[in-house]
């Protein structure tokens, strides 16, 4: 366990030095990495977590997966998917929780986050995906526009997409696993307060210990 003294007094997490950057692009706006965390929706009144491996709310749970499975009901009915921006240079995040990840719902999503990037004073000129069917789409081309140069992490190399991948963890820690909800609607109801404090409050080590907004220089007002 870490002394008192090594944990940070307002998460209680352990402080970490600054680590030196690996590979870090010039300006905001300049790489974009964007990326879909798949996340187990919760049950009402709450899932394992809160009741334990093999109660009863966590067999009802099972059971109801496994009808869902028997039915041919769609997969994604026991997912929320997580739809995430993040800025290279300033490690500031867009993200929305959204229901599937076809096509249309990841250039719809681009859009609104290249419209919350502008609202910030951030043109964005390239973007890091993986290879999933949805960012090969002409659809998702078509979101990004000719301007927007689209690069593509090279196959089972997700760590190419590291700034993304390290928010998902930072998200899983924190937020998703951080406490026991009691459905999937109040793990939901959390995150953009939890998201607000990842841009505005929250310490990033990649940087040098600041915070994401404080990379950007046009910020809104309400965002403060």
């Amino acid at each position: 366990m870490p002394l008192l003294a090594h944990l940070d007094q307002a998460t209680g997490l352990p402080v970490r030095k600054p680590k030196p950057v690996r590979y870090e692009v010039s300006r905001a706006g300049e790489l974009v990495h964007v990326d879909i965390k798949k996340l187990g929706r919760i049950p009402d009144g709450g899932g394992w977590r809160a009741h334990g491996r093999g109660s009863a709310q966590d067999r009802r749970a099972g059971s109801a997966r496994d009808k869902a499975a028997r039915t041919g009901a769609a997969p994604s009915r026991g997912y929320t998917f997580l739809h995430h921006a993040v800025d290279d240079y300033s490690r500031l995040a867009y993200s929305e929780q959204l229901a599937d990840e076809r096509k249309e719902t990841a250039a719809a999503f681009w859009k609104r986050a290249t419209a919350f990037f502008a609202g910030h004073g951030i043109t964005v000129t390239a973007v890091m995906t993986d290879n999933g069917s949805c960012y090969r789409s002409q659809a998702f081309a078509t979101a990004l526009g000719a301007k927007v140069k689209h690069r593509r992490t090279r196959p089972y190399r997700p760590q190419t997409n590291g700034k993304v991948e390290r928010f998902n963890r930072t998200l899983a820690a924190e937020w998703a696993y951080a406490r026991s909800y009691s459905s999937n609607a109040d793990r939901a109801a959390t995150y953009d307060a939890w998201l607000h404090h990842y841009n505005h409050h929250r310490p990033h080590t990649g940087i040098g210990g600041l915070v994401p907004s404080a990379r950007v220089h046009n910020v809104p007002g309400n965002y403060i």
